[in-house]
């Protein structure tokens, strides 16, 4: 039996909540970037990372990290990190060992992490969530 999960707007809740942990030198910048929680990812998203299978994809940073941007860069949208739900919930029925709250926020603060220009590899260095 698996344990019923969270609606979007909880996971949106448990997800503010991580970023107002931020550190203080983080919040501003945190704020620009738009929080999204969706269901799903939508096929481009999974297509842009060379992904087939969408339970695979927990969160996305879309946007230019702060390291690589310039006043030449002019967005068309908000950087935005986006969290899917429904991954989110199948990584937590499967681990079964981690609460939920915990799991969004680590989802979210990795996001983050890319907004402020750490890749895959630095934030692997510090945070060893799969172990």
């Amino acid at each position: 039996m698996t344990r019923p999960g969270p609606s979007l707007e909880k996971i949106e809740e448990m997800a503010r909540a991580a970023i107002e942990s931020l550190p203080e030198g983080f919040q501003p910048a945190a704020k620009e970037v738009a929080l999204r929680v969706v269901d799903w990812p939508e096929r481009w998203m999974l297509d842009d990372l060379g992904m087939t299978d969408p339970l695979e994809l927990t969160g996305l940073y879309d946007g230019i990290p702060m390291t690589e941007k310039s006043v030449i860069h002019q967005p068309l949208s908000p950087d935005s990190v986006w969290l899917f739900r429904e991954p989110i919930l199948a990584e937590w029925h499967d681990r079964g060992d981690v609460e939920i709250e915990d799991l969004v926020a680590h989802v979210t603060i990795h996001e983050f992490a890319h907004h402020f220009g750490w890749s895959d590899d630095d934030i692997a260095s510090i945070d060893r969530w799969w172990e």
